[in-house]
């Protein structure tokens, strides 16, 4: 861990040290229970040990009750945080969902301007599992494609491959609705 090298005094540094090791499976623990994912769980985990890192002061006894209970509380904010912001992402309109690079989907501002986001989010939950999947973490919650083949264990051309099919399948929903003209 880096932020070992960031602390002035040794103690401080053994005390973030033991604080990491004998915590870190719990708050790992508590972390996933609020996210359900255990990739976002260990983020939720770093960004905690982070905000120690800033209020190590703060920890009287490494071993302390009161120690656990802090780090616990610290955890669960920043775990509620990330799914108050996804949950924010999940259900904001989507004004530029489809600004990558260029594609046959290429949807204006007046046919979004048409269509709601719960007429949106009816459109994307007829793709089939795979291309939704793709498409939702692509741009509800702006997943770069690297990251979306690395979370569902494909590829990134593979990835890039299925949003580019619900790109295109949601095109022809569009259209098929009569909110899209017709695309070549």
């Amino acid at each position: 861990m880096i932020i070992l090298f960031a602390f002035s005094t040794v103690e401080e540094r053994d005390t973030f040290a033991c604080l990491y090791s004998r915590y870190k499976n719990l708050l790992l623990h508590k972390a996933y229970e609020i996210l359900r994912d255990y990739a976002l769980a260990e983020d939720a985990v770093s960004e905690a040990f982070i905000r120690v890192y800033k209020n190590l002061h703060k920890i009287d006894a490494p071993d302390s009750p009161r120690a656990a209970a802090f780090l616990v509380t610290i955890v669960k904010n920043v775990a509620l945080t990330m799914l108050r912001k996804a949950n924010q992402a999940a259900h904001a309109p989507y004004e530029d969902f489809m600004a990558e690079e260029a594609d046959p989907f290429d949807l204006e501002r007046e046919t979004l301007a048409k269509i709601s986001a719960d007429e949106i989010y009816a459109l994307v939950n007829q793709l089939p599992e795979e291309l939704k999947n793709v498409f939702l973490l692509r741009f509800a919650y702006d997943m770069p494609l690297r990251e979306i083949g690395k979370t569902l264990g494909l590829t990134e051309n593979n990835t890039a491959v299925r949003l580019h099919r619900a790109r295109k399948k949601l095109a022809q929903l569009l259209t098929k609705g009569g909110y899209a003209h017709e695309i070549q």
